[in-house]
């Protein structure tokens, strides 16, 4: 065991549950409206909270042991065999406790899930968002994150992804793609304004994730050593570079730069770097980063307009436009000529871009199809996903939590 990888892995856990509680929290807290910023909230704690214990029960096992192409087995349920606390022994993996990796991915799984409730925010039962959560992660993230890092699974070791362009952020939008459409479109949508309740609430949000970043994608290094820093400097130059790059293509599109592009160009350009975190040269970082962003600006006007549908809070436009281009240009950029440390020759870019498109893909259909599956369970249990109209219009904070999150 190394000590330092040991307090790297455990800080990196922190930080990546700061981005989730209280980082995500706020960032959509922000953007919805006031009547139902307790509701946010509340589905952003109570889904990780509900994760956690999943994962410790099961969902640890079945994504991070080996049977399957797609699911492990139930040998490390309730993390059974990791440690003996009377012989003061643990199970590694690598140089850390294996009790340290489940720890840090379960933070993974918990970001992943929290980032889906930003499709169909304000229109939806607490207890219906639990239990398609369930469903979803035991469904659609175990197996995809099984597929891409877990030793056996389908995928390993041939798609790129450092720190989850495609197990969390394509997975995590297309699912909340998926989900805008079954539940519909919010009360007035396209006919009322529907601004942001509170834009500094959403740049703190936005901020603590950034912060929190260095611990999901330099954390992702599982060790103190080379690949970290370059992981942490990455994540710096590409999020600038994806800030600088929203603002001016609003200033192109003849708008004011705004704080809210400000901090949603630095979303993108986290979401676009998170694949290609130490995989990549900083120079193909900042690349990255400009490139996501102007991509995301378009997915969240006109990719939204094209697809008709209300993903409240941009996930797709944003979380998967953004680890779409970001999961390609990895698969560029990864190559040797290019700077990168992976790829010998420009010649083997073809073969990985394939490898690329086609963890997208396979995730896509398995988070989409289990999504549409799950909501419809969940409806049945909960006699319908969405609130009733008079409750939707009142506002979710007093209609399903019975509070406010502003006295008048």
């Amino acid at each position: 065991m190394n000590g330092a990888d040991l307090v790297w892995v455990g800080i990196s856990t922190v930080l990546v549950l700061m981005m989730i509680v209280p980082g995500v929290a706020l960032f959509y807290g922000g953007l919805v409206r006031s009547k139902n910023i307790l509701s946010v909230l509340a589905q952003v704690i109570g889904v990780f909270s509900l994760v956690q214990i999943l994962w410790f029960a099961y969902g640890y096992s079945l994504a991070f042991t080996e049977s399957t192409a797609f699911f492990g087995n139930f040998s490390r349920a309730f993390f059974s065999g990791m440690f003996n606390i009377p012989g003061d022994t643990y199970e590694l993996s690598g140089t850390i406790p294996e009790l340290s990796f489940a720890s840090f991915q379960a933070t993974f799984a918990g970001i992943t899930c929290a980032l889906v409730i930003g499709g169909f925010a304000e229109r939806i039962k607490f207890s219906a968002v639990l239990i398609f959560i369930a469903i979803w992660m035991t469904f659609a993230y175990i197996p995809i994150a099984h597929m891409i890092w877990a030793s056996g699974g389908f995928l390993f070791g041939e798609a790129l992804d450092f720190a989850g362009g495609t197990v969390v952020h394509i997975n995590a939008a297309v699912a909340a793609l998926v989900a805008a459409y079954v539940v519909g479109p919010r009360l007035g949508y396209g006919k009322e304004a529907m601004q942001p309740h509170n834009l500094p609430m959403t740049f703190i949000g936005a901020c603590l994730l950034w912060v929190g970043w260095f611990g999901f994608n330099a954390g992702s290094s599982l060790a103190a050593n080379n690949s970290m820093a370059l992981a942490l400097f990455n994540t710096i130059i590409a999020t600038a570079g994806a800030v600088i790059a929203w603002l001016a293509t609003e200033a192109v599109m003849g708008r004011k730069s705004s704080l809210l592009g400000g901090a949603s160009g630095a979303v993108a350009g986290l979401v676009g770097i998170t694949p290609a975190a130490a995989l990549v040269s900083p120079v193909a970082a900042l690349i990255i980063g400009i490139v996501t962003a102007i991509f995301c600006v378009w997915g969240v006007n006109g990719l939204k307009r094209l697809l008709k549908v209300d993903d409240t809070l941009d996930v797709f436009g944003i979380h998967g436009v953004g680890g779409i281009v970001g999961g390609i240009l990895t698969g560029i950029f990864n190559a040797k000529p290019l700077g990168g440390p992976g790829l010998e020759t420009l010649a083997d870019i073809p073969a990985q871009l394939w490898s690329q498109v086609e963890g997208m893909l396979i995730a896509a259909v398995i988070s989409g199809v289990v999504a549409f599956i799950g909501l419809k369970i969940a409806g049945l249990i909960t006699g319908g996903v969405r609130v009733e109209r008079d409750d939707e219009r009142q506002g979710l904070d007093i209609s399903s939590h019975g509070e406010q999150g502003y006295q008048k």
